[in-house]
């Protein structure tokens, strides 16, 4: 089999004197993502979706949060490991999909930065990421914007 497929879904609570960064990108807000890491869940769940495909674990399993190393880590530097893993077993990602939910702040100024940082960080070309966002309608905890949550889809190609 030459393509694999794998999903991913990662979901911050929201917090106060924490800095909001998804896909790279740090969004102006009065809250940010709370998480061990700099909590960046486009980046989680991006790197959930490229490990899944290869049945390769989760991010816990490589940057467990009781490890301080990685307290306050910048995810896009753990996507770079994540990415040579799947590298060095003769795979690249091929594209990849995703959609944040959040209620506030909008996402749309910032989807094209987020696409930049992470097609650069993997190697990729910008149309092989693709960034939507959404809101929750005001439904549930990231519609009451306690949190941010993120769904991906990457397929990768041995090549």
């Amino acid at each position: 089999m030459n393509i694999r497929i794998g999903n991913g879904y990662d979901i911050h609570r929201l917090a106060p004197e924490r800095r909001l960064i998804l896909g790279g990108v740090e969004i102006p807000h009065h809250l940010g993502l709370l998480g061990h890491s700099d909590a960046d869940a486009l980046t989680h769940a991006i790197m959930d979706a490229m490990l899944g495909a290869l049945s390769l674990g989760d991010i816990g399993h490589y940057f467990p949060p009781s490890d301080p190393k990685w307290e306050g880590a910048n995810s896009l530097l753990l996507l770079e490991e994540v990415n040579q893993l799947i590298r060095q077993r003769g795979w690249h990602v091929g594209n990849i999909d995703s959609v944040i939910i959040a209620e506030k702040p909008k996402m749309k100024p910032h989807l094209a930065a987020m696409q930049e940082k992470l097609a650069q960080t993997l190697n990729a070309r910008n149309d092989q990421i693709a960034i939507k966002a959404t809101t929750n309608e005001k439904l549930g905890p990231v519609g009451q914007e306690e949190g941010i949550a993120v769904y991906a889809v990457v397929l990768l190609f041995r090549g």
